[in-house]
């Protein structure tokens, strides 16, 4: 499992199954390659918070932070556009690169939501999603910033990504 596979199912909402499995995500971690010693401490940090939370207080919160607040929305494209009429095109654009490569967008979530553009990072090579990443990476910090000033124990685990997004960037 890699770094963005982990960061997507922790970025959900912490269902009965998550906590659940807690100790396979655990192991997951310890098991990830592609993960940097900060990035895997980090994780742990937020596992330990999972693992000696109350788990209704921990959904509350996730729903408070991610779905009656706006500004922390999972949902890339409405950092850019909000309700604008443009954000269609945008959406329409990532489903049809998801489907370039073969991934089809199943369920109920718009393509722009950050656990599932993860888990296509996470189907594709370290360098091609970093670059993919890195088309969002102002978004990630706006999003970072805004979970930091909610005190949300969610934003390390967007800094992670603004990080990784990032270092395309200076190598260019």
């Amino acid at each position: 499992m890699t770094i963005y596979k982990l960061l997507s199912v922790l970025l959900e909402y912490p269902d009965e199954e998550l906590f659940d499995n807690l100790p396979a995500i655990r192991q997951a971690l310890d098991d990830c390659a592609d993960a940097s010693p900060e990035e895997r401490e980090t994780v742990l940090a937020f596992l330990d918070y999972l693992e000696n939370g109350d788990p209704t207080e921990i959904q509350a919160d996730y729903v408070r932070t991610f779905d009656l607040t706006a500004e922390n929305s999972l949902h890339l494209t409405h950092h850019l556009f909000g309700d604008d009429k443009n954000r269609g095109p945008a959406l329409i654009d990532l489903t049809e690169l998801y489907k370039d490569h073969g991934v089809e967008v199943s369920g109920n979530e718009l393509p722009d939501y950050l656990p599932l553009v993860l888990e296509f990072a996470d189907c594709r090579k370290d360098g091609d999603a970093r670059a993919f990443l890195s088309d969002a990476v102002k978004v990630f910090g706006v999003l970072a910033s805004n979970l930091e000033k909610a005190q949300s124990r969610h934003a390390p685990l967007v800094r992670i990504i603004e990080n990784r997004a990032s270092l395309p960037r200076l190598a260019a």
